[in-house]
């Protein structure tokens, strides 16, 4: 589509789209926009029209997004955020000048495998500003935002109270980890044999692994917990031990060497991982450079080849 072809097209559709995306419900999304849930009707059939795709479908209470309505809230998000920004010249956001501070929330595997990039970038695009990371869950995320003790944060939120914003920005698979490297692949019958070793933030022994074990009629021994990454590669040396981890975890252990990664012997859903934040700070131009920063270091997709 060239830009001239955008005359065409009521950009009010693409902010009701978004509002959606992050509400996933008809009511909640006309409250939000103060309209009434007809309008919000009508503005989808009209979205659905423009995109050629259902986007939404029903399930249960929820409106499940369709994998065409992911991939074009990922791009429109940081559209919007840079709209926005022009529009409010007046108080417009120089990265390059200011010394803002940030304070964002981040699960522990996306600080230690994804926080790295966006620090360099920062450092490169916005020497003087401050970043303050906190490391936080799904649980604890949605206070911190609440308290305004972070202004936004990524990890794999879903469900939010009402002044919160949430965008999928990736979605992950999971992968195994392993320090034999001479064996071959570990089938079914040999991960759930072989001890695991299982990073919990809160302690625990049972993980989503194990729920997808229990549908099988399967389960595994965890052998070993532990609260963070960043230790798993020197805790597997020397050991049988298997680690199941996210997908964007994968190139920082194999670029240390000592480990293999190869695909699960299971069949797991992708989950989302998520950027939330305050939904007062939706028109700061600070903080939306702030979230499109997050997107841009974030939502890159990996190399299709994992195999160590």
């Amino acid at each position: 589509m060239k830009r001239n072809d955008l005359r065409h097209i009521d950009l009010n559709l693409l902010v009701v789209f978004e509002t959606l995306i992050q509400e996933r419900n008809l009511t909640r999304a006309a409250e939000k926009l103060s309209v009434g849930q007809p309008a919000v009707s009508a503005s989808l059939l009209r979205l659905r029209a423009l995109f050629n795709d259902p986007l939404f479908e029903r399930l249960g209470r929820k409106m499940q997004p369709t994998p065409r309505a992911f991939e074009i809230a990922r791009t429109l998000g940081p559209a919007l955020d840079s709209v926005c920004t022009a529009v409010e010249a007046p108080d417009r956001f120089d990265p390059l000048t200011s010394k803002a501070v940030f304070k964002i929330g981040l699960n522990d595997d996306i600080e230690f495998a994804l926080l790295p990039k966006l620090v360099k970038h920062l450092r490169a695009v916005a020497p003087g500003v401050v970043l303050i990371v906190r490391r936080t869950n799904f649980l604890e995320m949605p206070k911190l935002l609440q308290s305004g003790e972070i202004s936004a944060g990524v990890g794999y939120v879903r469900e939010l109270p009402p002044g919160l914003s949430r965008q999928v920005i990736r979605h992950c698979g999971t992968v195994l980890l392993r320090a034999d490297l001479k064996v071959g692949p570990v089938s079914l019958e040999a991960f759930c044999e072989r001890p695991h070793a299982l990073v919990s933030f809160g302690g625990g022994v049972v993980g989503f692994i194990d729920v997808a074990l229990g549908k099988l009629q399967r389960q595994r021994h965890v052998a070993l917990t532990v609260s963070q990454f960043s230790g798993l590669a020197a805790l597997l040396e020397g050991t049988d031990l298997l680690v199941a981890v996210p997908d964007y975890t994968a190139p920082l252990f194999t670029e240390r060497g000592g480990v293999r990664v190869e695909p699960l012997p299971l069949e797991l859903e992708p989950f989302e991982l998520s950027l939330a934040w305050r939904g007062e700070q939706e028109m700061d131009p600070a903080e939306a450079w702030l979230r499109t920063q997050l997107q841009l270091c974030f939502a890159e997709s990996l190399p299709a080849n994992l195999q160590a």
